[in-house]
């Protein structure tokens, strides 16, 4: 049963979009970008970061200006006697941080790499409240300015349809972000699909649907029916390994297929029974990912 806010809300944007569709549309898009507040952190949650502490000591701590704000970026330096197989840039997702990227990092860490954690604006040590496409992608640029080139870019559910519009070089006056590979790990493929999905679940209208869709070309320069994966993968075909699970309940399998369909430089893994967020600790998982790293690396890198 749907909350009394949940029910009050779509109340709302029902009404607005007879009477103020431009007005709705502008405030359903603020809404979309609202991020979790730190205060509502699950006692799950609470009990995660916790049990990263240790590990987030061993970090290096970077708080990087981007267009919009402030971003904390965590640089992990490789195991000690392993050094020497490039920088990875990880990127978490949606009421997500760094600490819960910790298995992948590890990974990359004794695999000789180094590895630059991203907190997204609104998300673990970053500021704000918002967070979209376009804020994203610069903090990205910004990570890349500092850090890159990158060996590969790894991004889990809305942080990998980050690191996709990056490399794709998707929202304008932003340059495409440098790496010679792209590990995409139970990301959507699909920005209109998960606007589909927000209008439905909050009642919002058609008119006001246009007007949301206006805001999105609004601040990136590109119509939002262009933010699909398929589209972008094609157009920069940058070695990509998507790594999904079919019983996703989160992000449905079609977002993988999606993926895949853009060309023969996109491989795709079914790491089927774990979810959305146990796939980011399974072991084969890790291995596949880095492993997929080491395969496509450019020589140049290796310093």
């Amino acid at each position: 049963m749907a909350s009394f806010g949940l029910k009050v809300i779509r109340g709302l944007f029902g009404a607005a979009e007879r009477i103020a569709p431009r007005l709705s549309g502008r405030a359903a898009f603020e809404l979309f970008c609202r991020t979790p507040s730190t205060r509502t952190l699950t006692e799950g949650e609470r009990r995660a970061i916790g049990r990263a502490a240790e590990f987030m000591t061993d970090a290096r701590h970077h708080r990087l200006k981007t267009a919009t704000g402030c971003v904390m970026v965590h640089e992990f330096r490789p195991e000690p006697g392993r050094a020497g197989a490039g920088t990875v840039l990880v990127v978490h997702g949606w009421r997500s941080r760094t600490e819960y990227m910790r298995a992948l990092i590890e990974g990359y860490r004794e695999a000789g790499h180094r590895v630059i954690s991203l907190d997204l604006p609104g998300h673990g040590q970053s500021q704000g409240r918002r967070l979209n496409m376009v804020n994203a992608v610069d903090a990205l640029r910004v990570a890349g300015e500092w850090f890159g080139p990158f060996a590969a870019v790894v991004g889990h559910s809305f942080g990998g349809a980050v690191a996709a519009n990056a490399i794709a070089g998707s929202v304008k006056n932003i340059p495409p972000l440098m790496a010679d590979s792209l590990v995409l790990i139970a990301a959507p493929s699909s920005l209109p699909a998960i606007f589909a999905d927000f209008s439905r679940l909050l009642n919002v209208g058609p008119r006001t649907q246009v007007a949301m869709a206006d805001r999105v070309e609004h601040l990136s320069g590109r119509p939002l029916r262009e933010f699909t994966g398929d589209r972008q993968l094609a157009h920069a075909p940058v070695p990509t390994l998507v790594i999904h699970a079919q019983d996703d309940r989160e992000v449905p399998r079609d977002h993988a297929t999606r993926y895949a369909s853009a060309g023969s430089h996109v491989r795709l893994y079914w790491a089927d029974g774990l979810g959305h967020r146990r796939i980011l600790a399974d072991r084969r998982v890790v291995e596949r990912a880095v492993g997929f790293v080491a395969e496509h690396q450019e020589p140049a890198l290796l310093h």
